[in-house]
Formats: structure tokens, sequence, C-alpha cells
């Protein structure tokens, strides 16, 4: 039980440090609601994994390849916004996921559950955190630039399609990685809440990404721990603990 519950919380320090991470860039791109719909948009992979009972990440990672590309590929054929897109693919996604989801694995599907995390999952998970979290770091600049200035980060030699491609790939990966910390109804919030948290806290670009990177950990730290204690499941735990965290933040909110 106590190798299991280290499993557990080094997962989830990985997972929500570099969600928290990932937050802080999809905020400044105003995609704050992305990472849940992806979350949702996982789904049918995640009704397969619990099915035929393997890795519920294994199951999620296809299914938001799929997903991602989609968007991608819809965002250059038609230039709708990518959140609209998103929202198109995620409902989708929802009505083929309960087409055959087992009633009785609708709430791991959509809460989580770490505890049952291995040596294997956690290995894979802190080597594939901590990818992720270098890539992200490479193109931040870039994904800001462009954000601000599509055609200024062109003038610069960005190419955008590109960088939007690799972004929207590593969310793919931090949120098949959260699935198993939050299950999908609150990967979103398990992105989102540490960022914002981070932001009132924060007084440049830097303090606000590591910030909402710490804060993610943190979170995830003090959730599973409480999970340790009581009877609650843990992922719910861990996002209330980001959201106490955000409230006392906004105490701290430069003005």
């Amino acid at each position: 039980m106590e190798v299991q519950f280290l499993y557990s919380l080094i997962t989830g320090f990985f997972i929500g440090g570099v969600a928290g991470y990932l937050g802080s860039l999809m905020i400044t791109k105003r995609m704050a609601l992305v990472g849940d719909a992806l979350g949702h948009a996982a789904l049918p992979g995640i009704a397969l994994a619990l099915i035929h009972e393997f890795n519920v990440s294994w199951g999620a990672f296809p299914a938001l390849a799929l997903g991602i590309f989609l968007i991608w590929l819809f965002e250059i054929k038609t230039k709708l916004p990518m959140e609209a897109l998103t929202g198109i693919v995620f409902t989708a996604s929802v009505a083929i996921a309960f087409l055959f989801l087992p009633e009785e694995k609708v709430s791991t599907a959509l809460i989580g559950d770490i505890s049952q995390v291995g040596f294997w999952d956690t290995f894979i998970s802190i080597i594939l955190c901590i990818i992720t979290w270098l890539i992200l770091r490479r193109i931040f600049s870039k994904i800001i630039l462009a954000n601000l200035s599509e055609n200024l980060a062109k003038v610069e030699h960005v190419e955008v399609e590109k960088y939007n491609f690799i972004y929207l790939s590593c969310i793919a990966i931090v949120v098949a990685l959260g699935i198993k910390v939050t299950g999908s109804l609150l990967m979103g919030a398990l992105v989102i809440t540490p960022a914002a948290a981070a932001r009132n806290f924060s007084r440049n670009l830097y303090q606000y990404s590591y910030g909402a990177l710490l804060i993610g950990s943190l979170s995830s730290v003090i959730g599973i721990i409480a999970f340790n204690f009581f009877v609650f499941p843990a992922g719910p735990l861990i996002i209330l603990s980001a959201f106490l965290i955000f409230l006392i933040s906004l105490g701290f909110k430069s003005k």
C-alpha cells in the first residue's frame, strides 16, 4: 500500500506540474476551455480501455491524436476558431463514447482513479512529462508571438501551423496522462486552475509559467495525500486543492 501511494504521489506531482505549465500558455492564448474539451474527446478511447481493462492513458492517446489531427485539419481548411472546432470534435466524441461505455465504468472515466498506477505507469508518466515540458518551454515564446500577431510571427519566420500542431500535440499528451489523475470530466480544471492562481501571484511571464507548474504539482500532492486519509476520490480532491490555492491567490492579485 505504501509503495502504491508513493507511485500515485510521484505520478500526480509530475502530471500536475506539466498540466499547470501548459495551462499558463492556454490562458495566454485564450484557450482555457480547450483542455476540458479534449478531456471529453478522449472518452471513446477511455471507454475502450475500461472495457478491455488496459491503461486508460493508452486508450486516450489514439482518441486524442485523432481529435487533435481533425481540429488542426479543420482549422486549416475552414479558418474557424480553434475553440469552435474543438467543441465540434469533443461533442461528437462524447456522443460516440456513451454509445458503448458501460454504466458501471462511468465514474472511473469521468473522475479517474490514481490509486491504480504502478511502477511502469509512473516511470512512463515521468519521462513523457519531462519531454512535454521541454517541448513546451522551447515553443512557448513562438506560440505567444503567434497569438499576439500571426503576421508578425511569420515575419519572424515562425511556422505558425507547424507550432500550433506541436502545441496541440502537447495538449493531447498532457490530457491523456492526466486522465488517470482526474478523469475526463475534471481534466480541464487541472490545466487551468493552477495557471489562474499563478497569474494572480506573478508579476512577469516567467513567474507565471513556473508558478503554474509549482501550483499544479502542489495541488496534486495535497489532493492525493488527502485521498490517502479520506474516502473521497483523488480527482475531485486535487481540483478542490487547486481551487483553494486560487482563492488564496485572490488576496495577492496585483492591482
